[in-house]
């Protein structure tokens, strides 16, 4: 339900399945990462206590960004830091991926509704080198 892809131990994404389902606040990601992902479920009547976010300088060296597949299906290539291909991993609705570290592209498989979430501002161009990246027939897929 819960799945690390890592390479030469650095994380290059985290996906949580449609089926994870566990009461409470379980947080997916450590504090060492410019991007947070937790999974929250709570009982009616549970109040979480209003409150304010305190201003925190942060340094963000890379984009990390979260995908939320509302709809369809998605294959996502998976490349380390210098654009070697790593592995591959279908998306269907409800699926969640963090995008760490590393590269990574993607094929439709059945037309897809998704939101992504990343840091910004986005610089557009500035902020991606983009390169050629494997075909389908050459993808590793598991799970």
């Amino acid at each position: 339900m819960i799945e690390q892809i890592i390479d030469r131990n650095q994380l290059l994404a985290l996906i949580v399945s449609d089926k994870f389902d566990k009461p409470g606040t379980h947080f997916f990601t450590d504090n060492s990462l410019s991007q947070q992902l937790a999974y929250m479920r709570h009982p009616a009547g549970k109040v979480i206590q209003p409150h304010i976010h305190k201003p925190v300088l942060r340094e963000v060296e890379y984009t990390q960004e979260v995908l939320f597949i509302k709809k369809g299906k998605l294959r996502v290539d998976l490349y380390d830091s210098v654009q070697q291909y790593i592995a591959s991993r279908i998306l269907v609705a409800g699926d969640v991926i963090l995008l760490a570290t590393g590269g990574h592209g993607f094929e439709v498989i059945e037309e897809v509704e998704m939101i992504e979430v990343k840091q910004g501002p986005y610089v557009g161009e500035r902020d991606r080198t983009s390169f050629v990246g494997i075909s389908a027939a050459q993808s590793n897929i598991l799970g």
